[in-house]
């Protein structure tokens, strides 16, 4: 049974009655047919006619839909040959955070995600993708494992934020992010990050300050969830949408203010409604971006990333 958002009301019912036709107990007739088919023109216009004109309370609300594909679902449209690398060597093993090595058209990549799990058991096992230092200490490792044998890394960003819990600050998670994020910086192998899903605060940035940051059409990116800023400035409830409304949080504004540098193109309704072409889509993207990366060889991509992020502050105009 697909899940449907609040503005999706009447592709819902459009929906649903396809449904009752495709299964009307008699042999089905060219009357029927025709009216699934008026039906389905319907709903696909209504659509598109949805999707172009999003808010961003709405792109916050399609970045979470739970049918959206996650991180696994790019290792096993995307990648083959995927070992998993677990453990930061220090405290444990977080799977909030997957990494591992991979092939991507007969070419090693080091690939670390943030992955929400799709069930109730997979969303507590992978914590809703909200990682803990040690998920962050793991990245460290990969990337620095990545550098010294000279691969691409590829990070995909999907979540809520870092974990905010006690046991995380007592270990240490500012530390680890910010050491996740000067790794990223130190790094003399091309990395691209994509943002599939949700970017919430430090816990994006610290995989994603990369040399190309593309991000899904229908993804969120973002300093604090639309949540957070509502609780802060209004201390009250019923401001969700106001704050994301303000937050400059869509891939349409991070274009124009150079915070990211590709936007991908998810089908009509959303990732979730074909994700064998977003997860198509994302792989053409990452390819293109590594050939493009590759053939700056005289250049230091070291060197261009610091550059590209010590300009932010003097760049930005919000």
């Amino acid at each position: 049974m697909k899940f449907f958002l609040d503005f999706e009301a009447e592709i819902a019912e459009l929906e649903a009655r396809i449904n009752e036709l495709r299964h009307v107990s008699n042999v089905k007739g060219n009357k029927i047919l025709d009216e699934i088919s008026n039906l389905e023109f319907k709903t696909k216009k209504l659509l598109k006619a949805k999707y172009s004109s999003l808010s961003p309370w709405q792109r916050v609300q399609v970045a979470r839909h739970p049918e959206r594909p996650h991180f696994i679902d790019y290792i096993n449209g995307i990648f083959k040959d995927f070992e998993e690398l677990s453990g930061d060597r220090n405290f444990g093993q977080d799977d909030a955070i997957i990494g591992g090595l991979a092939s991507l058209n007969g070419q090693s990549v080091m690939i670390i995600g943030q992955e929400k799990g799709n069930d109730t058991s997979s969303r507590i096992k992978r914590n809703f993708g909200m990682a803990k230092p040690e998920g962050y200490r793991k990245s460290v490792r990969l990337m620095n494992l990545a550098n010294k044998f000279n691969l691409p890394i590829l990070t995909f960003v999907d979540t809520a934020g870092a974990y905010p819990g006690v046991g995380a600050e007592q270990r240490g998670q500012s530390e680890a992010i910010a050491s996740s994020i000067k790794t990223c910086l130190n790094v003399n192998v091309p990395l691209i990050s994509i943002i599939i899903g949700e970017g919430g605060s430090g816990g994006a940035v610290a995989i994603a300050t990369a040399d190309r940051v593309l991000m899904l059409e229908n993804s969120v990116y973002s300093v604090i969830s639309p949540e957070g800023c509502a609780s802060i400035l209004w201390q009250k409830e019923g401001f969700d949408e106001i704050a994301a409304n303000s937050l400059r949080l869509t891939s349409s504004d991070l274009i124009k203010l150079k915070v990211i540098d590709e936007i991908i193109s998810e089908p009509i309704g959303g990732a979730h409604r074909d994700v064998d072409t977003t997860v198509e889509n994302v792989k053409q993207s990452i390819l293109k971006n590594l050939k493009e990366l590759g053939a700056n060889k005289n250049l230091s991509l070291l060197s261009l990333r610091r550059k590209k992020y010590l300009k932010y502050g003097s760049t930005l105009r919000v």
